[in-house]
């Protein structure tokens, strides 16, 4: 059982704000100036956050998956980061995926005890192989459920904690030394933006690798609604320096994927395309050389 009263999440600035004395202003700015030291400690931390990248790039170009583990806050980010990778790169279906102790209610409700079950994260990590990264996000450093998961998962773990003696296991260690929070314990502030700052790196590296990222566009974007098709149209017109009503066409012939559209505006025919990107790994940039 570990001693909660002695974790960095836990202390208390004796000299902290009194928050409940202020004008709400100045709360806000107390909590503003805050932010400088979540960024700060992700810069800290940059070489061990560099390794997370680069694992959870090789899992993704491997064919493996990346898994998200976490409890409370860190699990509501982890399911946060996950779900934006299918709108934003176009990932496949289970290829980054969350899990948070005590499952879908968690996202909108505390679930009593959950974070304290070892063997639910086992169990809700489901099987693992050598080709996948697990994330294990506990800012205390002590979430039994996401010790449970590292603890079965296959392949590399990466923990994301504040916590420098965590015992959790993991090949790689991200941690960010954050200070007390401005409100005592509650993780959600300062621990919160760090843990967004670093997800959205580990994510957006990784899926930058796997080929859903040309230059600094989002090259497997899916023009689900208006405004994404003319993203996408506005993609092939720039990458194919085509006119704009050609790409649109270009886009429609190609299935409304920018990359084969882009290659079929280069001359390629749809199935030439399509047997292009499949020999890059998806990547439009090996596939136009």
């Amino acid at each position: 059982m570990p001693s909660y009263e002695e974790l960095p999440t836990e202390e208390v600035d004796p000299s902290g704000p009194e928050l409940d004395l202020m004008p709400p202003l100045e709360v806000a700015r107390v909590l503003l100036r805050e932010e400088a030291r979540a960024h700060a400690a992700v810069a800290a931390a940059i070489d061990s956050i560099g390794r997370a990248c680069a694992a959870a790039a090789a899992a993704l170009r491997a064919g493996g998956r990346l898994l998200y583990v976490g409890a409370g806050t860190s699990g509501r980010l982890g399911v946060l980061d996950a779900a934006e990778m299918a709108p934003t790169f176009g990932a496949a279906p289970g290829q980054v995926v969350a899990r948070i102790a005590g499952g879908a209610k968690a996202l909108t409700e505390s679930v009593e005890g959950a974070e304290d079950d070892e063997d639910a994260g086992r169990r809700d990590l489901g099987v693992t192989t050598e080709r996948d990264c697990s994330v294990g996000i506990t800012m205390s450093g002590t979430a039994a459920y996401v010790r449970g998961a590292l603890a079965a998962a296959r392949g590399t773990r990466v923990l994301l904690t504040a916590n420098p003696g965590s015992a959790i296991p993991a090949e790689i260690r991200v941690v960010l030394d954050l200070g007390p929070e401005a409100l005592a314990g509650s993780t959600r502030l300062k621990g919160g933006s760090a843990t967004k700052a670093v997800l959205n790196m580990i994510s957006t590296a990784a899926m930058a690798a796997s080929g859903a990222v040309y230059g600094n566009l989002m090259v497997r974007v899916r023009p689900v609604n208006r405004k994404l098709r003319d993203r996408a149209e506005r993609l092939v017109e720039r990458i194919a320096k085509v006119p704009r009503a050609r790409a649109a066409d270009f886009l429609r012939a190609g299935g409304d994927d920018v990359r084969v559209a882009v290659l079929m505006a280069r001359g390629a025919s749809r199935e030439q395309a399509e047997a292009a990107l499949r020999a890059s790994g998806g990547s439009l940039r090996e596939a136009l050389r």
